[in-house]
């Protein structure tokens, strides 16, 4: 097991994190060059070797429910990987993808009318807020409203 004093020089390695003393002789070490609201990268390192690094969800670690995992038992190079695992975790930041919705008005003969949208998966037409049809394809949810009686709406 390494000592506090290895563990601290260790993490302190890392010019991307920054030393904040706690309680009890204690260290919290910061990432200001987080995307997230989360910025502590270490948590409350103890003289004791004891100590928390934030991983998150990821799932290569057995993090508790608030995505700490102990690093007490780790060796130099665990400790290295948790750390750069955790601040690549908080920097990256998915792509928003943003979200397109494609809708189309097909009307009968009779006026009434039926919506086709694409929902990123299926092809479904609707009658008002009721779902009548789901397809998987364009080709076949228009096959469909044509054998129906229904036009696309101009």
């Amino acid at each position: 097991m390494l000592s506090f004093e290895e563990k601290k020089a260790i993490i302190e390695s890392f010019d991307e994190l920054v030393a904040k003393p706690i309680s009890m002789n204690r260290f919290n070490y910061h990432y200001p060059g987080s995307q997230y609201d989360k910025k502590i990268v270490v948590e409350k390192l103890h003289p004791n070797g004891n100590g928390f690094v934030y991983v998150g969800d990821l799932l290569a670690y057995k993090a508790d429910d608030r995505g700490l995992v102990n690093i007490r038992d780790f060796s130099e190079q665990q400790l290295r990987d948790v750390i750069e695992d955790s601040i690549t975790y908080l920097t990256e930041v998915d792509d928003i993808v943003e979200e397109v919705t494609i809708e189309e008005a097909f009307r009968n003969r009779a006026g009434d009318q039926l919506l086709l949208t694409f929902d990123g998966s299926f092809w479904n037409v609707y009658h008002g807020f009721n779902l009548e049809e789901s397809f998987g394809t364009r080709d076949d949810a228009e096959e469909y409203l044509l054998s129906e009686g229904f036009r696309k709406s101009k």
